[in-house]
């Protein structure tokens, strides 16, 4: 059965998408994983992974053009099979049947039920055997993360029997990463709620049922709702998770009061140069949504919020509220970043045959040329950026470490892309440095800044956390001196970084003071010998104390 695939949604203001690159060709067979294509947005340029095996019938768009979001951007399928129905009037693009010269009017027409792909699901009279009344609406549970298998509800906004609107805050949903506010998109009654608040269920099962007041959805409960996948044209595809989704989001006007508004119209705001003291919200309690900045005028801008300063705007992530009775025990429910922090790092360490080289490196030299480099103009650097540009340039020498376990194989990657681990309020995250061996010491630092300062605000987005091939955790700004981390998989090897101690050393036969750094490496013993983590560090050891080897 033929699966359509569409533009992907990968930035929240991304309208269309541009093929940079086709990585197949109509024709070619596609596993699921494959890099089918490279998606340039707005923002950046992506990998674009096909989730489907079979073969590439159809290109609906191709390299060097662009399309709008949620277009049909390839069907994938089995060879031969007729698709003429699925192609959503993309008449430039070349179809399997087309290529193996089977002329238009020979093709068979194919009802477009055979499509299997999120779509807006159809209404349709009375409500036996799972049937959706007109008006009712079946809200399932979102994907709003691409590692995201199941969500938890952290809060219900609204209860069954009230009447929401579009735009109204439904419920706060806990990913595997973070916490995001979910919006109606309808008008009518909460008629029914699926997952009870600090529940989680699957994506894509039914959350909430919203429609006329008084309706019988009891049909829909026990026969289940109908999947968005049944009668809906191609050229209405759009999936629930592409969209952006707004969170609340405090922000501090000069008057020192806070005005609410989502991160999404706030970014909004920003670009168009519009202060957000003069927009008003339409959202819900007064909330300041996208719609709101999209229908603002400059015309309604007061002199009075004219002048208000942009840096009277500050954004502050909310924190947990934990009430504890002393004295008495007390319990935190789990996070859902907690959760899968929990099952991937049990993964690794009882998967994955750890075990642990430490080596002590001389930092005198390394401090002296941090010191020269960072008297540059606009030049500031850390030691960790230090390490994280010696640590790129290692790999470079030593691909083995730089490698991943399969059950038949290992992979050895091409690319550099250093995983740095940053601690956040629930846990822990690892923003990647893709081709961090091409990398200066000035763009290291600024992109290990941006990302980490994003972690911490939870802005990060999916891609950014994905494709590492090696990892490095620093805990040495806390004053520890030596540790060992746990592997983060699909790696093979991860460094642990301590603090500079200055201590006595012995120099040229001399005892004088010196400061050193600990250095410990974890490795997967399947992939990465004793040997040859012994050779990697001692490569690193070279580049922090001799930086100039980098150079060469």
């Amino acid at each position: 059965m033929a699966e359509v695939i569409t533009m992907p949604r990968l930035s929240d203001t991304m309208t269309d998408g541009k093929v940079a690159k086709w990585h197949k060709k109509v024709g070619d067979a596609v596993k699921e994983g494959d890099i089918l294509a490279e998606i340039e947005t707005d923002k950046a340029v992506q990998d674009f992974e096909s989730e489907y095996n079979g073969t590439l019938l159809f290109i609906g768009t191709e390299e060097g053009g662009s399309s709008p979001v949620d277009s049909v951007l390839a069907i994938i399928g089995n060879a031969g099979e007729d698709i003429s129905a699925l192609k959503g009037g993309n008449s430039h693009s070349t179809s399997a049947t087309e290529a193996a010269g089977i002329p238009e009017e020979n093709k068979t027409e194919q009802n477009v039920t055979d499509v299997e792909t999120t779509k807006p699901v159809e209404k349709e009279e009375g409500s036996a055997s799972g049937e959706i009344p007109a008006g009712v609406e079946v809200i399932t549970m979102p994907r709003l993360s691409d590692t995201m298998t199941e969500g938890k509800v952290a809060k219900w906004h609204k209860k069954v029997g009230d009447t929401v609107k579009e735009g109204d805050i439904l419920a706060e949903i806990e990913t595997d990463k973070a916490v995001q506010d979910f919006e109606s998109e309808f008008n009518g009654n909460l008629l029914y709620i699926g997952t009870e608040e600090g529940g989680a269920s699957p994506v894509d099962t039914v959350l909430a049922i919203i429609g006329p007041e008084g309706t019988d959805v009891s049909g829909i409960i026990s026969g289940g709702a109908k999947k968005a996948t049944d009668k809906t044209p191609v050229a209405d595809v759009k999936s629930e998770t592409e969209k952006p989704q707004e969170t609340s989001t405090p922000v501090a006007a000069a008057t020192g009061e806070r005005i609410a508004i989502s991160p999404l119209a706030k970014k909004m705001a920003e670009d168009k140069g519009i202060d957000v003291n003069a927009l008003k919200g339409t959202g819900e309690n007064g909330r300041i949504v996208k719609k709101d900045v999209e229908g603002f005028t400059p015309s309604a801008q007061t002199p009075a919020t004219e002048s208000k300063s942009a840096a009277a705007v500050e954004t502050k992530p909310a924190q947990p509220a934990m009430n504890f009775v002393q004295g008495e025990d007390s319990e935190t429910p789990n996070s859902q970043v907690r959760n899968i922090i929990a099952k991937r790092l049990s993964e690794s360490k009882f998967t994955a045959p750890h075990y642990y080289l430490i080596v002590e490196i001389n930092m005198d030299k390394a401090i002296e040329a941090r010191k020269e480099i960072n008297s540059l103009p606009d030049t500031k650097i850390s030691f960790n950026d230090m390490v994280i540009k010696a640590t790129a340039m290692a790999l470079r020498k030593h691909p083995q470490v730089n490698s991943t376990w399969h059950a038949d194989k290992i992979v050895h990657h091409g690319n550099i892309n250093v995983g740095v681990a940053v601690a956040i309020p629930d846990g822990l995250v690892v923003p990647v440095l893709k081709n961090a061996d091409q990398m200066n010491y000035n763009q290291i630092s600024a992109a290990v800044k941006d990302m980490a300062g994003r972690a911490k605000s939870k802005g990060l987005k999916a891609n950014e956390m994905e494709g590492s091939t090696f990892s490095v955790s620093n805990l040495g700004m806390f004053g520890i001196e030596t540790f060992t981390s746990i592997i983060n998989q699909p790696n093979s090897a991860i460094l642990s970084v301590g603090a500079i101690v200055e201590k006595p050393i012995v120099k040229d036969g001399q005892i004088v003071v010196g400061n050193t750094m600990k250095l410990s490496l974890a490795c997967d013993h399947r992939v990465v010998d004793g040997a040859t983590g012994a050779q990697f560090l001692q490569t690193l050891r070279t580049y922090l104390e001799q930086p100039l080897t980098l150079l060469l």
